[in-house]
Protein backbone atom coordinates (compact mmCIF):
# COMPACT_ATOMS: atom_id res chain seq x y z
CA UNK A 1 0.00 0.00 0.00
CA UNK A 2 1.31 3.21 -0.83
CA UNK A 3 1.39 5.91 1.78
CA UNK A 4 0.35 9.31 1.08
CA UNK A 5 2.92 11.97 2.12
CA UNK A 6 1.21 15.36 0.16
CA UNK A 7 0.52 18.59 2.14
CA UNK A 8 -2.88 18.27 4.15
CA UNK A 9 -4.81 20.16 0.83
CA UNK A 10 -4.19 17.06 -1.40
CA UNK A 11 -3.76 14.09 0.90
CA UNK A 12 -6.80 13.39 1.56
CA UNK A 13 -8.99 10.92 -0.56
CA UNK A 14 -12.64 12.69 -0.24
CA UNK A 15 -15.63 10.45 -0.65
CA UNK A 16 -19.03 12.36 -0.40
CA UNK A 17 -22.76 10.74 0.50
CA UNK A 18 -25.86 12.53 1.81
CA UNK A 19 -25.14 12.96 5.19
CA UNK A 20 -27.07 14.52 8.41
CA UNK A 21 -27.45 13.83 12.17
CA UNK A 22 -30.84 12.38 13.27
CA UNK A 23 -30.67 13.81 16.95
CA UNK A 24 -30.89 17.42 16.37
CA UNK A 25 -28.02 18.49 18.13
CA UNK A 26 -26.16 21.26 16.30
CA UNK A 27 -22.38 19.66 16.91
CA UNK A 28 -20.62 22.62 14.93
CA UNK A 29 -21.39 24.90 18.67
CA UNK A 30 -19.55 21.99 20.47
CA UNK A 31 -15.97 22.02 18.79
CA UNK A 32 -14.27 23.85 20.78
CA UNK A 33 -15.42 21.87 24.03
CA UNK A 34 -14.78 18.61 21.58
CA UNK A 35 -11.29 19.61 21.06
CA UNK A 36 -10.31 20.58 24.85
CA UNK A 37 -11.29 17.05 25.42
CA UNK A 38 -9.26 15.63 22.66
CA UNK A 39 -6.28 17.55 24.57
CA UNK A 40 -6.68 16.50 28.08
CA UNK A 41 -7.57 13.06 27.17
CA UNK A 42 -4.80 12.55 24.62
CA UNK A 43 -2.72 9.92 27.44
CA UNK A 44 -5.64 7.59 27.45
CA UNK A 45 -6.50 7.72 23.84
CA UNK A 46 -3.21 6.50 22.88
CA UNK A 47 -3.29 3.61 25.18
CA UNK A 48 -6.87 2.38 23.87
CA UNK A 49 -5.52 2.81 20.35
CA UNK A 50 -2.22 1.32 20.81
CA UNK A 51 -4.44 -1.49 22.42
CA UNK A 52 -6.47 -1.99 19.50
CA UNK A 53 -4.37 -1.54 16.78
CA UNK A 54 -1.21 -4.13 18.40
CA UNK A 55 -3.11 -7.35 16.64
CA UNK A 56 -3.81 -5.88 13.55
CA UNK A 57 -2.32 -7.55 10.36
CA UNK A 58 0.38 -5.54 8.78
CA UNK A 59 -1.17 -2.11 6.64
CA UNK A 60 -4.08 -2.55 8.68
CA UNK A 61 -7.22 -0.33 7.09
CA UNK A 62 -9.08 1.31 10.34
CA UNK A 63 -11.95 3.53 10.15
CA UNK A 64 -13.32 5.22 12.50
CA UNK A 65 -16.62 6.11 12.30
CA UNK A 66 -18.35 9.36 13.46
CA UNK A 67 -14.78 10.42 14.55
CA UNK A 68 -15.89 13.67 16.08
CA UNK A 69 -13.11 16.54 16.42
CA UNK A 70 -10.73 14.06 15.76
CA UNK A 71 -8.89 13.20 19.26
CA UNK A 72 -9.58 8.56 19.06
CA UNK A 73 -8.98 9.44 15.29
CA UNK A 74 -5.22 10.66 15.23
CA UNK A 75 -4.16 8.14 18.39
CA UNK A 76 -5.62 5.33 16.17
CA UNK A 77 -3.21 7.22 13.30
CA UNK A 78 0.13 7.46 15.26
CA UNK A 79 -0.64 3.92 16.51
CA UNK A 80 -1.01 2.76 12.76
CA UNK A 81 2.32 4.81 12.13
CA UNK A 82 4.22 3.37 14.71
CA UNK A 83 3.85 -0.17 13.24
CA UNK A 84 4.11 -1.20 9.96
CA UNK A 85 1.21 1.76 8.23
CA UNK A 86 -1.94 1.16 6.95
CA UNK A 87 -5.04 3.57 5.93
CA UNK A 88 -7.18 5.51 8.07
CA UNK A 89 -10.97 6.24 7.37
CA UNK A 90 -12.62 9.06 8.76
CA UNK A 91 -16.35 9.01 8.31
CA UNK A 92 -18.44 11.85 9.54
CA UNK A 93 -21.78 13.33 8.99
CA UNK A 94 -20.85 16.80 10.26
CA UNK A 95 -18.45 18.44 7.11
CA UNK A 96 -16.77 20.97 9.85
CA UNK A 97 -15.98 18.37 11.96
CA UNK A 98 -14.58 16.24 9.65
CA UNK A 99 -12.08 19.24 8.53
CA UNK A 100 -10.95 19.69 12.09
CA UNK A 101 -10.30 15.72 11.94
CA UNK A 102 -8.39 15.89 9.61
CA UNK A 103 -5.79 18.44 10.41
CA UNK A 104 -5.51 16.35 13.82
CA UNK A 105 -5.37 12.87 11.76
CA UNK A 106 -2.16 14.75 9.12
CA UNK A 107 -0.54 16.24 12.40
CA UNK A 108 0.87 12.77 12.80
CA UNK A 109 0.22 10.58 9.70
CA UNK A 110 3.60 11.21 8.22
CA UNK A 111 4.03 9.55 5.40
CA UNK A 112 2.87 5.95 6.97
CA UNK A 113 -0.77 6.27 7.18
CA UNK A 114 -3.13 7.06 4.27
CA UNK A 115 -5.74 9.00 5.09
CA UNK A 116 -9.01 8.85 3.37
CA UNK A 117 -12.02 10.93 4.21
CA UNK A 118 -15.87 9.90 3.74
CA UNK A 119 -18.74 12.41 4.73
CA UNK A 120 -21.46 10.18 5.34
CA UNK A 121 -24.52 8.93 7.81
CA UNK A 122 -23.19 6.36 10.02
CA UNK A 123 -26.69 4.73 9.34
CA UNK A 124 -26.58 4.90 6.06
CA UNK A 125 -27.58 1.38 3.70
CA UNK A 126 -24.55 2.18 1.78
CA UNK A 127 -21.68 2.63 3.74
CA UNK A 128 -20.23 -0.26 2.88
CA UNK A 129 -19.74 0.72 -0.53
CA UNK A 130 -18.58 4.00 0.31
CA UNK A 131 -15.98 2.58 2.85
CA UNK A 132 -12.74 0.03 1.90
CA UNK A 133 -13.15 -2.95 3.51
CA UNK A 134 -11.70 -2.68 7.62
CA UNK A 135 -9.67 -4.39 9.84
CA UNK A 136 -10.94 -2.21 12.80
CA UNK A 137 -13.92 -0.16 12.77
CA UNK A 138 -14.29 2.27 15.77
CA UNK A 139 -17.39 3.66 16.75
CA UNK A 140 -17.60 5.73 20.26
CA UNK A 141 -20.36 7.53 21.45
CA UNK A 142 -21.88 7.38 17.59
CA UNK A 143 -25.02 4.63 17.69
CA UNK A 144 -26.46 5.46 20.43
CA UNK A 145 -27.10 8.76 18.13
CA UNK A 146 -28.81 6.79 15.21
CA UNK A 147 -32.74 5.77 15.26
CA UNK A 148 -32.01 1.84 15.34
CA UNK A 149 -29.25 0.96 17.24
CA UNK A 150 -29.14 -2.74 16.58
CA UNK A 151 -29.53 -1.38 12.93
CA UNK A 152 -26.54 0.88 13.34
CA UNK A 153 -24.22 -1.45 14.59
CA UNK A 154 -25.19 -4.50 12.19
CA UNK A 155 -24.11 -1.74 9.13
CA UNK A 156 -21.02 -0.99 10.95
CA UNK A 157 -20.50 -4.71 11.20
CA UNK A 158 -20.48 -4.89 7.31
CA UNK A 159 -17.28 -2.62 7.19
CA UNK A 160 -15.09 -5.10 8.34
CA UNK A 161 -13.11 -8.08 6.25
CA UNK A 162 -13.09 -11.51 7.53
CA UNK A 163 -11.25 -11.20 10.93
CA UNK A 164 -11.76 -7.73 11.33
CA UNK A 165 -12.62 -6.24 14.58
CA UNK A 166 -15.49 -4.13 15.75
CA UNK A 167 -14.60 -1.96 18.44
CA UNK A 168 -18.10 0.08 20.02
CA UNK A 169 -17.30 2.63 22.60
CA UNK A 170 -20.42 2.78 24.86
CA UNK A 171 -21.19 2.74 28.34
CA UNK A 172 -19.25 3.30 31.45
CA UNK A 173 -20.00 5.34 34.32
CA UNK A 174 -20.84 9.18 34.08
CA UNK A 175 -18.12 11.60 34.23
CA UNK A 176 -17.96 13.15 37.98
CA UNK A 177 -15.81 16.85 38.24
CA UNK A 178 -16.88 18.91 41.46
CA UNK A 179 -17.17 17.99 44.72
CA UNK A 180 -20.18 16.94 46.45
CA UNK A 181 -20.79 20.56 47.99
CA UNK A 182 -19.22 23.31 45.76
CA UNK A 183 -20.11 26.08 48.10
CA UNK A 184 -22.80 27.34 45.71
CA UNK A 185 -26.66 26.42 46.57
CA UNK A 186 -27.13 23.42 47.76
CA UNK A 187 -25.02 20.74 48.04
CA UNK A 188 -25.36 17.07 45.77
CA UNK A 189 -25.38 19.57 42.12
CA UNK A 190 -23.36 17.19 40.53
CA UNK A 191 -26.04 14.42 41.59
CA UNK A 192 -29.18 15.89 40.41
CA UNK A 193 -27.32 17.27 37.13
CA UNK A 194 -26.72 13.83 36.33
CA UNK A 195 -29.95 12.29 36.80
CA UNK A 196 -31.23 15.21 34.89
CA UNK A 197 -29.10 14.42 31.91
CA UNK A 198 -30.47 10.99 31.87
CA UNK A 199 -33.92 12.44 31.67
CA UNK A 200 -32.63 14.46 28.62
CA UNK A 201 -30.93 11.61 27.26
CA UNK A 202 -34.04 8.99 27.08
CA UNK A 203 -36.27 12.29 25.45
CA UNK A 204 -33.55 12.63 22.82
CA UNK A 205 -33.56 9.25 22.26
CA UNK A 206 -37.17 8.67 21.88
CA UNK A 207 -37.26 12.06 20.10
CA UNK A 208 -35.25 10.73 16.97
CA UNK A 209 -37.55 10.31 14.07
CA UNK A 210 -38.26 6.30 13.66
CA UNK A 211 -36.38 5.95 17.63
CA UNK A 212 -36.65 1.90 18.24
CA UNK A 213 -35.96 0.72 21.63
CA UNK A 214 -32.82 -1.55 22.39
CA UNK A 215 -33.34 -3.61 25.71
CA UNK A 216 -30.75 -5.84 25.54
CA UNK A 217 -27.04 -4.93 26.25
CA UNK A 218 -23.98 -4.19 23.78
CA UNK A 219 -22.51 -7.49 23.87
CA UNK A 220 -25.69 -9.36 22.48
CA UNK A 221 -26.52 -6.53 19.94
CA UNK A 222 -22.98 -7.29 18.41
CA UNK A 223 -24.21 -11.29 18.83
CA UNK A 224 -27.36 -10.31 16.91
CA UNK A 225 -24.83 -8.80 13.97
CA UNK A 226 -23.21 -12.21 13.16
CA UNK A 227 -19.87 -11.14 15.57
CA UNK A 228 -18.28 -13.28 17.69
CA UNK A 229 -15.64 -13.37 20.31
CA UNK A 230 -16.96 -10.78 22.19
CA UNK A 231 -15.49 -9.34 24.89
CA UNK A 232 -15.10 -5.32 26.59
CA UNK A 233 -12.78 -3.90 28.35
CA UNK A 234 -12.84 -0.39 30.29
CA UNK A 235 -10.78 2.59 30.97
CA UNK A 236 -10.28 5.79 32.92
CA UNK A 237 -10.03 9.27 32.61
CA UNK A 238 -8.63 10.13 35.70
CA UNK A 239 -7.32 14.07 36.04
CA UNK A 240 -7.09 14.84 39.88
CA UNK A 241 -7.38 17.83 41.39
CA UNK A 242 -5.70 20.26 41.64
CA UNK A 243 -6.07 20.39 37.36
CA UNK A 244 -4.30 22.20 34.83
CA UNK A 245 -6.20 25.36 33.22
CA UNK A 246 -6.86 22.91 30.10
CA UNK A 247 -8.53 20.48 32.91
CA UNK A 248 -10.25 23.07 34.68
CA UNK A 249 -11.44 24.81 31.12
CA UNK A 250 -13.01 20.92 29.91
CA UNK A 251 -14.86 21.06 33.51
CA UNK A 252 -16.57 24.55 32.82
CA UNK A 253 -17.50 22.99 29.31
CA UNK A 254 -19.15 19.91 31.29
CA UNK A 255 -20.85 22.00 33.14
CA UNK A 256 -22.18 24.23 30.22
CA UNK A 257 -22.93 21.11 28.44
CA UNK A 258 -25.29 20.06 31.65
CA UNK A 259 -26.74 23.95 32.21
CA UNK A 260 -27.47 23.85 27.95
CA UNK A 261 -29.49 20.59 28.56
CA UNK A 262 -30.69 19.70 31.90
CA UNK A 263 -31.71 23.67 33.00
CA UNK A 264 -35.42 22.84 33.11
CA UNK A 265 -35.36 19.89 34.49
CA UNK A 266 -33.71 21.50 37.65
CA UNK A 267 -34.85 23.73 40.16
CA UNK A 268 -34.50 27.86 40.36
CA UNK A 269 -31.63 27.17 42.76
CA UNK A 270 -29.59 25.09 40.88
CA UNK A 271 -30.01 26.78 37.66
CA UNK A 272 -28.92 29.56 39.78
CA UNK A 273 -26.25 28.17 41.05
CA UNK A 274 -24.94 26.80 37.63
CA UNK A 275 -25.16 30.50 36.43
CA UNK A 276 -22.87 31.38 39.46
CA UNK A 277 -20.38 29.05 38.30
CA UNK A 278 -20.35 29.54 35.01
CA UNK A 279 -19.87 33.49 34.98
CA UNK A 280 -15.91 33.90 33.89
CA UNK A 281 -16.57 37.45 35.87
CA UNK A 282 -17.51 36.53 38.85
CA UNK A 283 -15.93 35.20 42.59
CA UNK A 284 -17.35 31.66 41.88
CA UNK A 285 -16.34 30.72 38.37
CA UNK A 286 -15.70 27.21 38.28
CA UNK A 287 -12.78 27.33 36.07
CA UNK A 288 -10.94 29.48 38.64
CA UNK A 289 -11.23 26.72 41.99
CA UNK A 290 -8.15 24.50 42.48
CA UNK A 291 -10.62 21.36 43.59
CA UNK A 292 -12.27 20.55 40.04
CA UNK A 293 -11.31 17.18 38.30
CA UNK A 294 -12.38 15.07 35.70
CA UNK A 295 -12.73 11.17 36.26
CA UNK A 296 -15.14 8.68 34.66
CA UNK A 297 -15.32 5.38 32.78
CA UNK A 298 -15.94 4.31 29.50
CA UNK A 299 -16.68 0.82 28.01
CA UNK A 300 -15.21 -0.68 24.60
CA UNK A 301 -17.35 -3.45 23.44
CA UNK A 302 -15.70 -6.25 20.80
CA UNK A 303 -16.47 -8.30 18.47
CA UNK A 304 -14.90 -9.72 15.44
CA UNK A 305 -16.10 -10.87 12.12
CA UNK A 306 -16.17 -14.38 11.29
Amino acid sequence: MKAVSTPVETAFTNVSAMAHTHDGIDWTTRLAPMRRTDAIEAEVNGWVADRLVEPLPPGATVVDVGSGSGGMAAALTAAIAARSGGRIVLVDAVPELQAVAAEQVAAVAGDRVEVVTVLADAAADGLADLVPAADLVWASRVVHHLPDERRGVAGLARLLRPGGVLALGEGGLSTRCLPWDVGVGEPGLQDRLIAARGEWFAEMRAGIEGAVRTPVGWNRVLGEAGLVDITSFSYLVDLPAPASEQVRLSVADWLGMYARVCAERLSESDQAALARLLDPTGPDWVAARDDVFVLGASTVHLGRAA
